[in-house]
């Protein structure tokens, strides 16, 4: 009586022979070559470091997390006649870190506008061979801007304090260190030129409306700013270049902002003097807004702002705001602004969506700006927690995009006649959701933007897809035609042609942004679609979303770093990701999986010379004595007709004797009688490692999709092979059918090699109608 035992030893020996060989071939040539340990699986040890009372291994904080705090009361007050900014501040420093801090490092970022900026020298460049007229202007006919801080004092109890300017970081020497546990309060006072943002393409600054001669001010990064003080690296007193950046502490705010009196202001945290700079209309306006939860109240109409245009009032009005735990500031304020505001429910708090923007701005941002807020909101909200402060701001600013707590600065202007494309369409709403998103990263979950882009640009890119995708399925008449909403980023095919290009101008996505070639691929895109990827491939959303708001709830409103966030998404959800984050965020490899080869084999009882040399190599002398099975190859010298479309027990009579001396009639009509043997190979020309998403389709017509753990390339970088049993015969194979891995080639991803147009071109061609 033949042994079930052996039979399944032999198919075993048969299928996968060829593996073992590759596995065993790969490895000796590791040892001989003297390699290290190169293998993509192996843990991110020597990459990460090492877990501590700050920063758990976990990913959470430790028992003796701290983080330090900067509290600020300020005096400002902007000069629209000379674009003039003065102001006064008291900053309490509190040192709650276990260190004595003998001084203090205060970030001055808008020096990088001064004459003498080294920043305007950092690039190596030539004369390009086409250029914007804005750009030429700048670059060769323009004197430099004179901006940067103009510093008259640093005092401490009416006694100057000793200080020392580095560029865009001042060191303030204290009379005696600063010990653990205690606080210090100094002040400094300050006056610099606001910048015209369009000309100069900064953060923020003023633009100039020739037409009615008015300014519109979104005025940030407008004071001095403690840099943070952590357990990672101390002071984080990286210059600011441009490209990277803001790493702030958080604290409490007091500022008492004086414009011109007939300019509307709002900015971070409540207007605690609203009944004195409101009119008795807008007040009333106010109420009636935070009562509105499905359209907008107008508090400054367009007709109101359209006639404050013509005012220039020499009068001044002082605007106080009061904002607790950001670790930010700033504001918007015109003359020429509309204002509306509507209240969003968020199921534990309400709080208010409001849009500031000019004339230009409409009729578009007066239909979508504070509807896309609300819905940011919402949806942030969902995946992370309930947004914590009062308001979030929408800032009409030509060719802009920039965030602060509860502020942000957006583009997308309609033509003059009010007429607008798609394009400026979709633009305004995207960047409304992405600016507003950053209230969540980096705002509450405070990464450190000046050394990590990606913690702040990626995530916040990532969540805005979801966002977006969200809207679509929401108000789908607000994107029609459309079937969804068009995102720019996080599809897994739009980040193909970037991962594909020349690795000479492609940086790991774990680089500085002053040292990237591609910021907005490399800190924007490709993070934002390896996130969308784990949520929707590798992970799937319910795993991938807890850890995510396991993430944002454990750093919300503390210091995280890179290390804490691929931690925590492995440490919530038993899911190793390591080889996900070493591939995607440590190197430049792309994804790109094939079919190589596929063979189709029959079952037989008869001895063939393949399989009899393959026993004799594994030690059986006399093969003939072995009551096994043997496969045979279609089209190879020892396969024939007769053989396709029969069972095992149909072309092998040994293994139907088998069956019928050791199983029931029922057991054996309860058995999987394949006709077909495959072995398909799969190959791997790209670096990254990926799940195998297959789909085969049989003669019937039927189509079957299979996903492959990435635990397939464990043993094997370039090539692995599956055996399939099946009763229907495969017609076709294609790795990836539905773009879900951005595979940077999909012509070696079907079997039969298929004569049809590109996938990617297919989806990018679908995309653009």
């Amino acid at each position: 009586m033949r042994s079930i035992k052996t039979a399944l030893a032999a198919f075993f020996i048969l299928f996968s022979a060829g593996v073992f060989a590759q596995e065993t071939e790969q490895q000796t040539e590791q040892r001989e070559g003297g390699h290290i340990n190169e293998n993509k699986f192996r843990q991110l040890y020597q990459e990460f470091s090492t877990p501590n009372q700050y920063r758990t291994g976990s990913g959470a904080p430790g028992p003796a997390y701290y983080q330090n705090e900067a509290d600020y009361k300020m005096d400002i007050e902007l000069d629209d006649k000379t674009q003039k900014l003065t102001g006064r501040e008291t900053i309490t420093y509190h040192n709650n870190s276990p260190d004595d801090l003998e001084y203090l490092w205060v970030q001055l970022d808008q020096n990088i506008r001064t004459k003498e900026s080294v920043a305007k020298l950092k690039d190596g460049n030539g004369i390009a061979p086409v250029a914007q007229p804005g750009n030429f202007v700048d670059e060769y006919m323009q004197e430099p801007f004179d901006g940067g801080f103009n510093i008259t004092e640093v005092s401490a109890n009416g006694q100057p304090l000793k200080t020392f300017i580095n560029q865009t970081m001042m060191r303030v020497d204290l009379p005696q260190p600063l010990k653990a546990g205690e606080k210090f309060t100094f002040d400094i006072a300050w006056w610099y030129n606001v910048n015209n943002h369009v000309t100069d393409r900064a953060r923020s600054g003023y633009e100039h409306f020739p037409k009615d001669g008015n300014n519109a001010y979104v005025i940030a990064q407008f004071f001095p700013r403690m840099a943070v003080y952590n357990d990672v690296e101390g002071w984080q007193n990286y210059q600011f270049w441009g490209n990277g950046e803001f790493a702030l502490p958080f604290g409490d705010y007091e500022v008492n902002i004086t414009v011109p009196a007939d300019h509307v202001l709002d900015g971070t945290g409540e207007l605690v003097n609203r009944k004195e700079v409101f009119s008795k209309e807008m007040m009333r306006r106010y109420e009636q807004a935070k009562k509105s939860y499905d359209k907008p109240v107008m508090i400054v109409t367009q007709e109101e702002a359209e006639a404050a245009e013509k005012g220039f009032s020499d009068k001044k009005k002082t605007w106080k705001l009061k904002a607790e735990m950001v670790r930010d500031f700033a504001f918007a304020t015109s003359r020429k602004f509309i204002w509306d505001m509507m209240a969003v429910d968020l199921g534990e708090k309400d709080v208010m969506a409001v849009s500031l923007y000019p004339k230009e701005g409409n009729p578009l941002w007066e239909d979508f700006s504070t509807k896309v807020v609300a819905h940011t909101l919402k949806s942030y909200s969902d995946h992370t927690f309930t947004y914590p402060y009062p308001k979030s701001i929408s800032v009409h600013a030509k060719n802009q995009g920039m965030e602060y707590p509860m502020i942000s600065w957006n583009y997308g202007r309609p033509n003059e006649d009010g007429t607008y494309s798609d394009r400026v369409k979709y633009g305004m709403m995207s960047v409304i959701i992405h600016e507003v998103g950053h209230n969540f990263f980096p705002m509450i979950v405070n990464s450190d933007e000046r050394q990590w882009g990606w913690m702040d640009e990626g995530l916040d890119t990532f969540m805005q897809y979801v966002a977006e995708q969200e809207y679509g399925d929401k108000y789908p008449e607000d994107i029609a035609p459309h079937t969804k909403y068009p995102s720019r980023r996080g599809e897994p095919a739009r980040i193909v042609d970037y991962m594909k290009g020349d690795q000479s101008f492609i940086s790991p996505i774990m680089s500085n942004p002053e040292n990237v070639y591609q910021l907005g691929n490399n800190a924007y895109g490709k993070p934002a679609t390896a996130l969308n990827i784990l949520r929707e491939t590798v992970m799937g959303r319910e795993l991938f979303d807890h850890a995510f708001k396991t993430y944002a709830q454990r750093w919300m409103f503390k210091h995280p770093t890179p290390e804490d966030f691929f931690r925590t998404m492995e440490d919530a959800s038993a899911v190793d990701l390591d080889w996900f984050w070493r591939g995607w965020f440590y190197t430049t490899d792309f994804v790109d999986i094939g079919v190589e080869e596929v063979k189709k084999y029959y079952v037989t009882d008869k001895p063939t010379k393949e399989g009899t040399e393959l026993l004799k190599r594994y030690g059986v002398e006399d093969p003939s004595s072995m009551d096994v099975l043997y496969v045979v190859e279609e089209g190879g010298e020892e396969y024939n007709e007769s053989m396709k479309g029969k069972t095992p027990a149909e072309n092998a009579p040994t293994l139907n004797e088998y069956l019928m001396d050791n199983f029931t009639p029922q057991q054996r009509a309860e058995m999987k009688m394949p006709k077909y043997f495959y072995q398909v190979t799969f190959n791997k020309p790209g670096g990254l490692v990926m799940p195998i998403i297959v789909e085969y389709t049989y003669a019937d017509g039927s189509t079957e999709k299979v996903t492959y753990p990435v635990q397939i390339w464990r043993k094997n970088d370039t090539q692995v092979s599956r055996a399939l049993a099946t009763d229907k015969e495969i017609t076709k194979i294609v790795v990836d059918p539905d773009l879900e891995t951005a595979d940077v080639d999909t012509s070696n991803n079907s079997w039969p090699q298929a004569a049809e147009a590109d996938k990617f071109q297919e989806f990018k061609e679908k995309t653009q109608q």
